[in-house]
């Protein structure tokens, strides 16, 4: 946990704030604690997002809908403000170290705390589903420890990012490489199967160490995923059957979360963790956690980074929210009336509560037909469903271009006054004056031969000649957590094209969400217009169709 900064919140809303927890794309999470004493993990979204109509909208259904999700092994939505200048939601604190920070610590859990992992997540589904509710991205980070059993987080916030540019828009569904249902990746229709399989994905991990599709690319995974058997000889005898089941490619062939909870545990999860079910350091990991909370106090940086997610990896975004409509009307009860919340505001260095700013319509471009994020000039999947919607992948991206090479020019290099609409023949080994500024627009990659979109691609270009570096290409991901940087050198120019080397120059942090190495660059200007090709095929062959921003 980090200390507060200076012009950072106090309070939110009945909420004093203790410190940061963690930010990313979407927002920042803060520990806080309430008048009575209680601790909770306090997330609030970005200002950007606040501005968006349809944003709000979907976010105040979606709290609405985790407030019905409780039970014994979820951390519970508190109090939220969705009409807040920045909206918030509060959720109770949960003192455990998720469970890929536990293994990653500690190693594979002993057979028997997966069982009591399993069926207290498999209760946990099975309360959602029951709801008509899918969570859509099970995975460890979203797994949290306690002496007194597990909790599944990450409920209702996320899925307000996806399809903000409609709230009837379907399929829409972010989740994390390696732990996604074949349907999901495909863009079939997701129902709580596809929690299942997750499940069984998580229970693997947690056997073993190691995720049971194992890759060195997210689009390796999703590969695997999709037409290879999971990898389970080093799951316990006792589990491997389950698991296996869990895992099919056909959702029909997997259990019920139900069926998956007895098999487990049939007396009941509670009754696993009642006679102890974490291995003695992990015990006293959490203990200690648990202890230095109560003496905490704003400013103190002592409590490690736990409790609900906080927003620090692109690929966390869950996608909680309604599932596949047949499934939706086959499992929905009627709904609980909510709990009554608090309508409070930030409270501290942020506007008083009668002076909301103006709602502004500034759809958020994270939510563009929500899909694939590769980082396109290098980079990592934060993958969304493919749909079988009406409208083509291409209204929203255009058409990949092919590029076309010609004899050089030679025309003079001397520099002429950039023009939107005209494209000089380049000297030998030149850069033309019309390709000079800022060009940006969204970049689309294939994967399994369909092509997905995967964020906004910026083109900085300058004039130089063979040899030497001419800009950059820098693509930020489909919700906004990681930049993906190439450093252009031209390597040749002809009449109708620059070809270049684009060269990964990444920060160490965005390291393993990036593709290394280099890779051939084609930029073509038609009209005021200009096309990028990479030939990348670790980060899915990006290309797009890039608009002048500097006039």
């Amino acid at each position: 946990m980090q200390p507060l900064e200076a012009g950072e919140p106090g309070t939110i809303g009945a909420y004093r704030l203790l410190g940061r927890l963690g930010a990313g794309g979407m927002g920042r999470v803060y520990l806080g604690r309430s008048a009575g004493g209680r601790t909770v993990a306090v997330k609030v979204v970005h200002p950007h997002y606040a501005l968006d109509e349809e944003f709000r909208a979907r976010f105040r259904r979606e709290v609405e809908a985790a407030r019905r999700v409780g039970g014994a092994w979820t951390a519970p939505v508190l109090d939220a403000d969705p009409d807040a200048p920045v909206p918030w939601v509060a959720t109770g604190y949960v003192a455990g170290p998720a469970l890929s920070q536990a293994v990653a610590a500690h190693g594979p859990l002993p057979e028997h705390s997966v069982r009591t992992l399993g069926a207290g997540l498999a209760e946990a589904l099975a309360a959602v589903h029951h709801l008509g509710l899918v969570h859509r991205d099970v995975k460890p980070s979203n797994v949290l420890l306690t002496v007194d059993g597990p909790r599944l987080i990450d409920f209702g916030i996320a899925r307000a990012t996806d399809g903000t540019a409609s709230l009837t828009s379907t399929g829409v569904s972010i989740g994390s490489p390696g732990y996604m249902s074949p349907e999901q990746i495909l863009g079939k229709g997701v129902t709580g199967a596809a929690d299942v399989f997750s499940l069984g994905a998580v229970l693997a991990y947690a056997a073993t160490g190691a995720p049971p599709f194992p890759g060195d690319s997210s689009a390796s995974l999703l590969y695997k995923v999709v037409h290879e058997q999971p990898e389970l000889d080093a799951v316990p005898d006792g589990l491997r059957e389950l698991v296996a089941a869990c895992l099919s490619k056909d959702p029909a062939g997997r259990p019920s979360p139900r069926a998956v909870a007895e098999q487990l545990a049939p007396d009941g999860a509670a009754a696993l963790v009642a006679v102890g079910w974490l291995p003695g350091p992990l015990v006293e990991e959490v203990s200690r956690t648990a202890v230095r909370l109560l003496d905490l106090e704003p400013g103190v940086e002592s409590v490690q980074d736990s409790g609900p997610i906080p927003f620090t990896s692109p690929a966390v975004a869950g996608s909680f929210g309604p599932p596949d409509p047949s499934f939706a009307a086959a499992h929905a009860v009627a709904p609980t009336e909510p709990p009554g919340r608090l309508s409070l505001s930030v409270s501290a260095d942020t506007q008083p509560e009668g002076r909301r700013g103006r709602k502004v319509s500034c759809t958020v471009v994270l939510a563009v037909a929500g899909a694939l994020a590769v980082a396109s000039v290098g980079g990592t999947l934060l993958y969304n469903g493919l749909r079988d919607q009406g409208t083509s992948q291409n209204d929203a991206t255009g058409s990949r271009p092919t590029p076309t090479a010609t004899t050089p020019g030679s025309t003079s290099a001397s520099t002429p006054t950039p023009s939107a609409t005209s494209t000089p023949a380049p000297g030998p080994g030149s850069v033309p004056a019309a390709y000079a500024g800022n060009w940006q627009g969204p970049v689309t990659v294939t994967v399994l031969d369909k092509p997905l979109p995967a964020g906004t691609l910026t083109v900085a270009l300058k004039q130089g000649r063979t040899g030497e570096e001419i800009g950059t290409a820098s693509q930020v991901d489909a919700l906004g957590t990681s930049v993906c940087v190439d450093v252009l050198v031209l390597k040749k120019t002809t009449a109708g094209e620059l070809i270049a080397d684009g060269t990964a120059r990444n920060k160490p942090g965005d390291a393993d969400k990036c593709t290394s190495g280099t890779h051939v660059v084609r930029l073509k200007l038609t009209g005021d217009k200009l096309t990028y090709t990479s030939s990348n095929p670790e980060g899915g062959n990006p290309y797009g169709t890039l608009t002048r921003q500097d006039g």
